[in-house]
C-alpha cells in the first residue's frame, strides 16, 4: 500500500482543474518518470515482502511468483492513482521533485498507466485463487478509495489497515486447500499498516493541513504521531512472536522496538525515517514468520 497522498487532481478525477498542455518530453525520460511516480520505493518492498510471506507459507515457485505478479499490479495502480490524483495539492504544495508537477510526464499518462495496471492485476489476482484474488482486490480497492476520498477523513488509517491485512490472507488463501490465515498474522500486517500511514503522512502533516486535508494524522499534529507511531509497528511484531512463540521473538521484538522508537525521535529532524522505520519492522515480521514457517498457520 503508498501514498504520498489524495484528491484532486487529474483529468477524470475529482478536483481537476484546467491548465496549459505541458511540452513534450523525450520518451526515455517520459518512461523513467512514470516509474519514479509509482511509488517505487514502497511498491518494491511490499512486492518483495509478499514474495517472502509467500515462501514463508510454502508456495512453490510459480505461485510466489505470481503473487508478487499481482501485488506489483495492484501497488502500481495505487502509485499511479495517488500521483494523478493529487496532482493539483502537489503543486499548490511546491512538490515539484513529483514527476507530475515537475512536467517530467503527464497526468493523463500516469491516470492511464494507473488503470492499465488495476486492469492487469484482476485477472494475476484471480488466478492466484479466486477466494484469494477477491480478498487481494478489496485490499486493491481500500487504496483507491484512499487515494480518491478517505485520505482527508477521519477514517484515513482505514484502507492502510485493510490493504495490508488482505496480503497475508492473500498469499494463505493460495495456497492448496485454501487454509484460512492465522488471526495474528492478519492482525499483525493491519497493525503494520496504520503505523505505515502514520510514517508516511508525517512529513507531509503541515503541508496537508494548510490544503485542507484533514486525516486522522494530520489531526492528531505531528507530536502526536511521532509518539504514536512505535505502538502499531512494536504491537505487530510482538503479536507474531506470541502467536507462534520461538527463541527468535524476543529479537525480533527488541529490533522492531529499536527501528521503530529511534525513527520516532529522529523524526523530527528526519521525517521520512518514520515510514522508513514501518518498512524496515515490516521485513523483521516478514523474516521471522519465514524463519517460524508460520504463514500457513
Amino acid at each position: 500500500m503508498d501514498a504520498d497522498e489524495q484528491p484532486g487532481g487529474a483529468a477524470g478525477f475529482p478536483g481537476a482543474l484546467p491548465r496549459a498542455r505541458p511540452p513534450r518530453v523525450a520518451w526515455p525520460r517520459r518512461a523513467g518518470a512514470l516509474a519514479a511516480a509509482c511509488h517505487p520505493g514502497p511498491t518494491v518492498a511490499v512486492t518483495l515482502l509478499v514474495a517472502g510471506l509467500a515462501a514463508a507459507s510454502g508456495q512453490d515457485a510459480y505461485g510466489c511468483v505470481l503473487a508478487g505478479a499481482a501485488v506489483l499490479a495492484g501497488q502500481l495502480s495505487v502509485g499511479w492513482s495517488n500521483d494523478a490524483v493529487d496532482a493539483a495539492r502537489d503543486r499548490a504544495a511546491g512538490r515539484g521533485a513529483k514527476p507530475v508537477v515537475g512536467g517530467a510526464v503527464t497526468e493523463r499518462t500516469v491516470r492511464r498507466a494507473a488503470l492499465v495496471a488495476l486492469a492487469l492485476c484482476v485477472p494475476l489476482s484471480l488466478g492466484y485463487g479466486t477466494l484469494a484474488g477477491a480478498v487481494h482486490l478489496v485490499g486493491v480497492a481500500a487504496a483507491w478509495a484512499y487515494n480518491l476520498r478517505l485520505k482527508g477523513t477521519v477514517l484515513s488509517w482505514l484502507p492502510y489497515a485493510v490493504g495490508f491485512a488482505s496480503l497475508p490472507a492473500f498469499v494463505t488463501l493460495g495456497l492448496p486447500g485454501r487454509p484460512l490465515p492465522p488471526w495474528w498474522v492478519v492482525g499483525a500486517a493491519a497493525l503494520l499498516g496504520v503505523g505505515a500511514h502514520l510514517g508516511n503522512v508525517l512529513p507531509d502533516i503541515a503541508s496537508d493541513l494548510a490544503l485542507g486535508v484533514r486525516g486522522w494524522p494530520q489531526r492528531l499534529g505531528p507530536g502526536a504521531v511521532r509518539l504514536l507511531l512505535p505502538v502499531p509497528l512494536v504491537a505487530a511484531t510482538v503479536l507474531l512472536a506470541l502467536g507462534r512463540p520461538g527463541p527468535l521473538g524476543a529479537v525480533a521484538v527488541g529490533v522492531a522496538l529499536a527501528a521503530a522508537a529511534g525513527a520516532s525521535l529522529m523524526g523530527r529532524r528526519r521525517p521520512g525515517l518514520p515510514f522508513l522505520a514501518a518498512i524496515v519492522v515490516a521485513g523483521v515480521d516478514v523474516a521471522l514468520l519465514l524463519w517460524q514457517g508460520a504463514g500457513a498457520g
